[in-house]
C-alpha cells in the first residue's frame, strides 16, 4: 500500500509542473495567479498523501489547513492590490 502512495506522490509532483508552466510563461498576470493557486491546491493534496504514508494524517491536516489559509489570504491580497492599482472606486 505504501508503494501506491509513493507512486501517487510522484504523479502529483509531475502534475504540479503543468501549472508551473502557466506561472512562468502565462500571457497575463491573472493566468499566473490562477496557476499559482492550482500549484497550491496540488501541493495540499501532496502534503495529505505524505501524511497518509507516515500514518500521521491528523498532524498533516493541520499543516494543510494553515497552507490553505495562507494561500487564500495571499490571493485576496493580490486581488486587492490589483483593484486599487487600477483605480476602481466602490459605490
Amino acid at each position: 500500500m505504501e508503494k501506491y502512495f509513493v507512486y501517487l506522490s510522484v504523479i502529483l509532483t509531475v502534475i504540479i509542473f503543468i501549472p508551473l508552466y502557466r506561472v512562468l510563461v502565462g500571457p497575463t498576470l491573472f493566468d499566473r495567479i490562477l496557476g499559482a493557486g492550482a500549484i497550491a491546491t496540488k501541493t495540499m493534496v501532496l502534503i495529505l498523501v505524505i501524511g497518509m504514508v507516515f500514518n500521521r494524517l491528523d498532524m498533516f491536516i493541520d499543516i494543510t489547513m494553515a497552507y490553505a489559509i495562507l494561500n487564500f489570504i495571499g490571493n485576496i491580497a493580490i486581488a486587492k492590490y490589483l483593484d486599487t492599482r487600477r483605480g476602481y472606486k466602490k459605490g
